[in-house]
């Protein structure tokens, strides 16, 4: 069994992306990693590079800024990565410049692997989401988040990412997935203020137009933090890999729960999904295979 680890990224210095330790987060069960380097205005390669291990290639892209609905822009990328994976490949690991895999995963992610190689059936693994929020300490509680995402599929060039390279399908339908006990940390929205606001400004274009941010993107140079409805504290460790970044951490956010703003259906809803696990009408982008 071969795998492969895959992700793209662009402007990671600029925009406070945790690529390194997202990469070095995978490597340990990845006999291979490929990354596509977007063109940028910082030294993203170099950073890349910098991690200096021989699983690792880079494929240098220029990303087509013109595509600006649905963020579709994203799934090509993705898509540029699966095509370069070596065809003796068994499966693909993706994993996004802001997710971090724990090291006390990896054992059941490796496992899972080896158990569905053999079983054509199995197009994927499904792994749970832990997202956090303005800080380290602090997590995403709310219908908003998804809890579910497919990040290791099968070496199938037929399967392509989909919509804005959240998840995966093969000829147009939902992938058949087996669910793996790991967790991807989501640190998407942790960094800095004035970074996460700058990554709005630009990212907003690939789901918007011009009219939309200048209408609705604040001019700030500091994001707002304090606009989450569900948050809880996060009572965890995090990934050994994450250790010097969180060290680093140079601003501050303590969110007043008691002062948060909930309508009566998100609190009824948020009720039922606490005590019985049903989250309702939640959108799956896969299928789950059911077996031992």
């Amino acid at each position: 069994m071969k795998v492969t680890g895959f992700t793209f990224v662009r402007n990671a210095i600029k925009y406070d992306y945790p690529v390194v330790e997202s990469i070095r987060s995978v490597l340990p069960v990845c006999d291979e990693f490929i990354v596509a380097v977007g063109n940028s205005d910082d030294e993203t390669r170099n950073l890349v590079m910098s991690i200096n291990d021989p699983k690792i290639r880079i494929i240098d892209s220029t990303w087509d800024d013109s595509l600006r609905e649905g963020g579709k822009v994203l799934a090509v990328e993705t898509n540029k990565v699966m095509d370069a994976i070596s065809p003796d490949s068994t499966w693909a690991f993706y994993i996004q410049a802001d997710e971090v895999i724990h090291e006390k995963f990896l054992g059941e992610i490796r496992a899972a692997m080896e158990k569905w190689a053999p079983d054509p059936e199995v197009e994927g693994l499904v792994f749970n989401y832990t997202h956090f929020w303005g800080s380290y300490r602090c997590i995403g509680d709310s219908r908003r988040w998804y809890r579910r995402e497919v990040r290791i599929i099968r070496n199938d060039k037929s399967i392509r990412s989909y919509l804005d390279a959240q998840g995966f399908r093969k000829d147009g339908r939902k992938l058949n997935v087996a669910p793996v006990n790991a967790w991807v940390y989501h640190y998407g929205w942790v960094k800095p203020p004035a970074a996460q606001q700058a990554k709005q400004q630009t990212f907003h274009r690939y789901w918007h137009t011009d009219r939309w941010i200048d209408k609705t993107v604040k001019k700030t140079d500091a994001y707002d933090y304090s606009g989450m409805d569900f948050l809880a504290p996060f009572e965890g460790k995090h990934p050994k890999v994450m250790y010097d970044r969180i060290a680093r951490q140079n601003w501050t956010f303590t969110p007043d729960l008691a002062k948060s703003k909930h309508s009566i259906k998100s609190v009824i809803l948020h009720f039922i999904e606490k005590q019985t696990g049903w989250r309702i009408g939640e959108y799956r982008n896969y299928k789950i295979v059911t077996k031992k």
